[in-house]
């Protein structure tokens, strides 16, 4: 379990009482994973830093902010708070739990706006539900964070990685960029071991330790066109198909990880790539192409597009 600094569990212990006026020492501990005595103990740290922190006692007393703390103002208007909410629900995060850290970072948000801004975007909040993902893929915040400070500071990193089979591995790389891509985290980078470029995603990172060692990215590098490239190559199942259409009415079908897309002198076109899974390549996208095609190269390719073919023809076949 990671440690928490005092100061960290004193600035927790901040938001508590932002957020509940009149809490007690030992709803205070609760909520912060702690006895009492140290729920007082960083009650103390924050009068020791000069925030005012008043106690009552009695049954029904608590702790509470004095009128001495002031925050720094939030200019919003309502639309804009309403569209940060919609955000974080789109982010699939639980925006009404205080223990998220999305959810946790918007509710200090919306309690320091106006009631008149704020009140559309609190009601959206607390009413409005979200669909979980059938296979969440959520990275970790504090190993995102790490990633992105070794971009910044252009790091070595070594890796944890836990791969989609479930195999820990280890891995050095230059982390060049992190990208997201339709709601997926990834990791672009150069990989040590294999000298080339590589792609990680961020939710099967189990660990960053930044390394000595210092890199320079490619000046012209776009990671977003490159993890694009990337992720349509180097997989177990090579697939040629050629497409009897020219190359402009094949390209909006065709997206940068299904391989590359290139013109035949006799007006046709082919893509070259791989996969690792070919029955949902023939099932969940090659069968939507509407241009006749032939499957050249990639014997799992070929038995995918068959099985597909077989399985429709038996529905009409009477």
């Amino acid at each position: 379990m990671r440690d928490v600094s005092p100061t960290a569990r004193a600035l927790r212990a901040l938001d508590v009482l932002q957020g509940r006026p009149g809490v007690t020492a030992a709803e205070l501990g609760e909520r912060l994973g702690v006895t009492e005595r140290a729920a007082r103990r960083y009650v103390a740290i924050l009068r020791e830093a000069d925030i005012p922190v008043e106690s009552t006692r009695g049954p029904y007393g608590g702790y509470t902010l004095g009128r001495g703390l002031r925050l720094p103002p939030l200019v919003f208007s309502a639309t804009e708070a309403l569209g940060l909410v919609m955000a974080a629900l789109d982010s699939r995060h639980a925006v009404a739990d205080p223990d998220d850290p999305v959810g946790a970072a918007l509710g200090k948000i919306l309690r320091v706006l106006p009631a008149n801004v704020a009140r559309q975007a609190v009601a959206l909040r607390d009413t409005a539900r979200t669909v979980p993902d059938r296979a969440p893929a959520r990275p970790d915040p504090t190993v995102t964070s790490d990633l992105v400070a070794a971009v910044a500071a252009q790091r070595q990193v070594r890796l944890g990685y836990r791969t989609a089979a479930g195999h820990a591995r280890t891995f050095e790389v230059d982390p060049w960029s992190v990208v997201v891509r339709y709601g997926r985290w990834y990791l672009l980078c150069r990989s040590h071991h294999a000298d080339a470029l590589r792609t990680y995603r961020i939710d099967r990172v189990t660990e960053v330790v930044q390394l000595e060692g210092g890199f320079e990215v490619p000046a012209d590098l776009d990671p977003a066109a490159e993890l694009e490239a990337n992720l349509g190559t180097g997989w177990d199942h090579g697939t040629h198909v050629v497409f009897d259409a020219p190359l402009e009415r094949l390209r909006p079908w065709v997206p940068p990880t299904r391989g590359t897309l290139r013109g035949l002198p006799d007006g046709r076109c082919e893509l070259v790539g791989s996969t690792s899974n070919p029955e949902a390549y023939a099932g969940e996208w090659l069968a939507q192409v509407p241009v006749p095609f032939t499957v050249v190269g990639g014997p799992e390719l070929r038995a995918a597009v068959e099985a597909v073919a077989q399985r429709l023809a038996r529905s009409v076949s009477g």
